[in-house]
């Protein structure tokens, strides 16, 4: 039976994995996208993630397809803000006019009355925090969101819009949603003994480190044609290292003697670390889905755990992924 999890502090119980739609309305048709939200919803996943920059919207209009109101009343359903979505200056950041304006458009492109779950895509460092945690304030006093959390924020922000939540009697972050997988575990040393004493839920993007933990990648010198890497670009590649590329090859074998997938093990370790509610699955295909969700029944143990800290130990990382938004300047070399 399927183990629900507390979603942070909100009391909202959700499912172990959660649902990423990065890939809904675009590589994958609306038609087959509504297929694998109705297959995961069948297989008990209630949490579902997405971003108005998705696509460019086109996602949340898939998801409105998928989620008409008596499925949707079943689903946790999150949004985000943050990336430009036109040539407007001010269509982009995270200023009460963006933000206001941007629930306003997901709303309409979700059909929904609500979202569960807003949060904001990426740091910026230009404005007070106070103005976008009042913002968010306002529209969970509205009731057009529940609560609202961050996406690869440093750990110090959180703690800086915590602190201003308290003092001006706001409503505060609930979740945050970093890059996190076996390749690159350095949230470990701040995020994560943050995340446990305030009670912040994280949700993991990537925790098949862009296809590396799945076994997509033997080489940073060329890459299958129907690779993330191919596909999207830079955004990829620069986190595709040949360090990175060696451990992976490590989890396989490891992989290969549980009897199960090497995406399998990387998916399960994410899932079963302390202070993680439920890594975001992205997946592109049926088979994709179908491999993620066998990991509902599984669960790390600790002799295993101890094989995973042997390849990348606790606090390390072998490939770039906890610095994708700039405000952290170490690189690791290539």
């Amino acid at each position: 039976m399927m183990q629900y999890r507390l979603l942070g502090r909100t009391g909202i119980r959700v499912s172990p994995l959660c649902l990423g739609t990065l890939n809904f309305g675009g590589p994958t048709s609306a038609e087959d996208s509504i297929r694998l939200i109705h297959k995961a919803m069948d297989a008990g996943i209630n949490f579902i993630d997405t971003a108005n920059s998705y696509n460019r919207g086109e996602t949340e209009r898939v998801l409105s397809k998928a989620l008409p109101p008596e499925k949707r009343q079943h689903v946790i359903l999150t949004s985000k803000v943050h990336f430009a979505l036109s040539d407007d200056p001010n269509d982009r950041g995270n200023s009460r006019r963006h933000i206001i304006q941007a629930v306003e458009n997901s709303l309409r492109r979700l059909q929904t009355d609500w979202i569960d779950l807003y949060q904001i895509h990426r740091p910026v460092f230009d404005i007070p925090q106070d103005e976008t945690l009042r913002a968010l304030d306002d529209l969970v006093r509205q009731g057009k969101i529940r609560y609202f959390g961050t996406s690869t924020f440093p750990a110090w922000l959180i703690m800086e819009g915590l602190a201003i939540s308290e003092r001006y009697h706001l409503n505060r972050y609930v979740t945050e949603q970093p890059p996190y997988n076996l390749l690159d575990r350095r949230l470990e040393n701040e995020l994560a003994p943050l995340a446990e004493r305030y009670q912040i839920g994280l949700l993991p993007w990537s925790p098949l480190a862009m296809g590396v933990l799945a076994g997509r990648y033997d080489t940073t010198q060329e890459f299958p044609p129907e690779s993330r890497a191919s596909r999207v670009g830079s955004f990829v590649v620069e986190r595709i290292s040949q360090a990175g590329i060696a451990a992976a090859q490590k989890v396989a074998g490891v992989a290969r003697q549980l009897g199960i997938t090497t995406a399998q093990l990387a998916l399960c370790w994410v899932k079963d670390q302390p202070q993680v509610v439920a890594p975001i699955i992205g997946p592109r295909t049926e088979a994709h889905l179908d491999d993620n969700l066998a990991v509902l029944e599984m669960s790390l143990t600790a002799e295993t755990a101890s094989e995973m800290d042997k390849i990348v130990p606790p606090g390390s990382a072998v490939a770039n992924f906890y610095n994708n938004s700039g405000w952290m300047k170490m690189r690791l070399p290539e």
